[in-house]
């Protein structure tokens, strides 16, 4: 039977979403594409039918930011891997050196994880600066010393000019988790709130306006910093915290769609509660961008429960580099594994995963 009221007519829609999104995601392309390295639909497909395909084992199946390993003595260790290939190399508020130590340090943090070491293997072109590259690695070793990590294994590549844009930089690290520590979508509840560190979109537009291709002129510096100082903040203060992730590739609405897709749950958004400068909206709106797709280097997305959720914010408002912290909206039960946004007009819209890539090559 059709259905005849608005009510049935949109719940039928959500049924259909909800269907096409449980199917395992497709690689339809014959060659990679930018879009397979922004962290969307593009990228899933990719790492699901090559990657995994091929490499199968439970904890990549996991498809997490960092593997939780057990030792065995049974102290557990979290192991994380990422690969950073910004252009420019250097942007207001950071360089690719900055980058490389806060991505794996914040991936690691957002497992629950203490970080402590980190490798670097550097990729170099011929004919790149040696000045430049120690500019580079000296807002590493900041970075690091800020994180309260060390560097204490790498490499060192170099390939013929024109073969790899500047430099390119891997960075691989290990952190300690707390033997009590559990997170995981699996641990999230209707009920449950969202939480933002802060305000979000400034790494990905500080990149793309520091390109010069575009006639906008804006004070936007990139956020890129650790946050395993934030993360042990709010966890002092919410120990029941449920799950954390930070939003780098695909920004807030990525991540906040990956959870709803591995919990079957709905994530609702409040766009008045959403922390975003005003040149950063502003920029977002000349290019037509929306800021909950753009990338951060300096921010997570934490869901904690109800009863919890005004100590953790307190505790993030605390914390230098947690003053614009917010709720930004809740776990419901339905619809089933979709992101919603209430917008200010009092209306709501799906925010569904990326698909293309609005800004290639921020981190």
């Amino acid at each position: 039977m059709e259905p005849t009221t608005a009510a049935e007519r949109e719940d039928r829609v959500l049924d259909r979403i909800a269907s096409f999104r449980k199917r395992r995601p497709r690689l339809l392309e014959d060659v990679v594409t930018l879009a397979h390295g922004a962290g969307g639909k593009s990228s899933a497909a990719l790492v699901d039918a090559v990657f995994v395909d091929a490499l199968r084992n439970p904890q990549l199946e996991q498809l997490g930011d960092s593997a939780a390993l057990t030792l065995a003595d049974g102290e557990r260790i979290a192991f994380s891997t990422d690969s950073f290939v910004v252009q420019p190399l250097q942007f207001p508020g950071g360089s690719i050196g900055n980058l490389a130590v806060h991505g794996t340090v914040n991936d690691l943090a957002v497992s629950g994880a203490r970080p402590r070491w980190l490798s670097a293997a550097f990729v170099i072109e011929e004919g790149f600066e040696i000045a430049q590259l120690r500019e580079i690695v000296r807002d590493m070793a900041d970075s690091a010393a800020q994180a309260g990590v060390h560097v204490v294994t790498g490499d060192t590549k170099v390939v013929g000019k024109g073969a790899a844009d500047g430099v390119y930089i891997c960075t691989a690290g290990v952190g300690v988790l707390p033997t009590a520590a559990r997170f995981g979508p699996e641990y999230v509840r209707p009920g449950d709130q969202v939480l933002l560190s802060g305000t979000i979109g400034e790494h990905g537009m500080a990149v793309m306006l520091a390109r010069g291709e575009l006639a906008i002129e804006a004070d936007i510096r990139s956020d890129t910093a650790p946050v395993n100082g934030l993360v042990h903040a709010m966890l002092g203060a919410a120990p029941s915290t449920r799950w954390m992730r930070d939003a780098t590739r695909g920004g807030v609405a990525t991540v906040c769609n990956e959870l709803a897709q591995s919990t079957g749950l709905a994530v609702i958004l409040d766009e008045q509660a959403l922390p975003v400068l005003p040149q950063v909206s502003g920029a977002c709106d000349l290019l037509g961008i929306d800021p909950l797709y753009v990338a951060n280097e300096g921010k997570f997305v934490a869901v904690v429960p109800a009863d919890e959720a005004d100590a953790a914010l307190a505790a993030l408002r605390g914390y230098p580099g947690g003053e614009q912290a917010a709720i930004v909206g809740e776990i419901l039960a339905e619809p089933e594994g979709i992101v919603a946004l209430r917008t200010a007009f009092g209306g709501s819209r799906i925010v569904d995963t990326l698909v293309g890539d609005p800004l290639p090559r921020i981190c």
